[in-house]
């Protein structure tokens, strides 16, 4: 035990399994260990890596773990995988943590704090009962349209499918109108809760400097800045914006080969919560400038000018990510190009 230098720990509901390698790569020990054991375990182990999967629970286990005075280091689940030999169980996936965590070239995740994972459940909290009420409002707009009720799309005209369905002259089914009141009733419901959550992340982003912050940006509003916040980690772990972005997946995917480069659609294979918020803020910033009116000769005028416009949101996130690195790093809010330039 005494020459154990990285601990890979495969992750449980109860049952956790434990590989420890020594410095040369060889196996230390095996052993399998119930939830209520694993601190005590590593607590008796001398101070080395305990390497995990950044998955379920991972977060907590990391806190808890660095507390015992443990190096911890978490591994994308997606750079584990080539290390497992063969079949796949909990020893051999234990083992592939340990050897991922060996190698010198590995990337990692940094472990959240208590707070980022608060924020983060009231934002996703607050995302699925968006998806939930949106669910409702299409089923209710569907069914009331099989007898011949039509109102427009979006959360807006759904009091005008109310009112359509109370008035006096109407002949539908009392069936209908009753199932179509409990759509109604329940959509409501969603709508309250999903404005008082609006309301915690609101108060919890003018608390927040880096969020004040991230908010002089045209795109943002308080629920991007918190996702920023909640999700993203340090931006000291990039080395320049355009790594962020890349960590956002909002850069072209590669298949280049023989010196030759090869880019092709947009990657998304980052954090998706903050790429489709800034994805969203990047059109609104196009919407406005369509009303508004846009120089010709700045960059959006001229990405407006002769590109499709998802094309230039997309684009224009990815210069938003850009700007959130520089804001971050060196501790300044947004400056337009203009009086950058100058």
């Amino acid at each position: 035990m005494n020459e154990v230098s990285i601990v890979g720990v495969d992750l449980a509901k109860r049952v956790f399994q434990l590989h420890g390698s020594r410095a040369d790569g060889t196996v230390a020990f095996r052993k399998k260990v119930t939830r209520g054991h694993v601190l005590t375990v590593l607590a008796g182990l001398p101070k080395c890596i305990v390497a995990m999967e950044a998955c379920a629970t991972a977060h907590f286990w990391a806190r808890e773990i660095g507390k015992l005075g443990h190096s911890v280091r978490l591994i994308p689940p997606v750079y584990v995988k080539p290390f497992v030999k063969r079949q796949k169980n909990d020893a051999a996936d234990a083992e592939a943590i340990a050897e991922a965590a060996s190698r010198p070239t590995m990337r990692f995740v940094q472990p959240k704090s208590e707070q980022q994972q608060a924020r983060a459940m009231v934002f996703r909290t607050r995302d699925l009962l968006v998806r939930q009420r949106t669910q409702l409002i299409n089923a209710l707009r569907a069914h009331l349209a099989e007898h011949g009720v039509i109102a427009a799309q979006g959360i807006t005209n759904v009091a005008a499918l109310g009112a359509l369905i109370e008035q006096a002259d109407c002949d539908l089914d009392l069936m209908v109108v009753e199932t179509a009141r409990l759509y109604l009733d329940q959509i409501e419901v969603l709508s309250d809760r999903i404005a008082t959550l609006e309301k915690v992340l609101k108060l919890e982003a003018a608390r927040s400097q880096s969020a004040v912050r991230l908010m002089t940006m045209p795109g943002i509003g308080p629920v991007t800045a918190m996702a920023v916040d909640a999700f993203a980690p340090s931006m000291t772990a990039f080395k320049r914006g355009r790594d962020f972005a890349a960590w956002l997946g909002l850069v072209p995917r590669q298949h280049s080969s023989g010196g030759k480069q090869v880019l092709g659609r947009t990657s998304k294979m980052g954090q998706r919560d903050i790429r489709r918020l800034l994805i969203i803020g990047a059109m609104t910033v196009i919407r406005w400038a369509d009303r508004k009116g846009v120089s010709e000769s700045s960059w959006l005028g001229r990405m407006l000018s002769r590109k499709p416009r998802m094309l230039v949101a997309i684009a224009l996130a990815n210069k938003m990510a850009r700007s959130i690195w520089a804001m971050m790093t060196k501790n300044e809010d947004y400056r337009t190009p203009a009086l950058s330039a100058a």
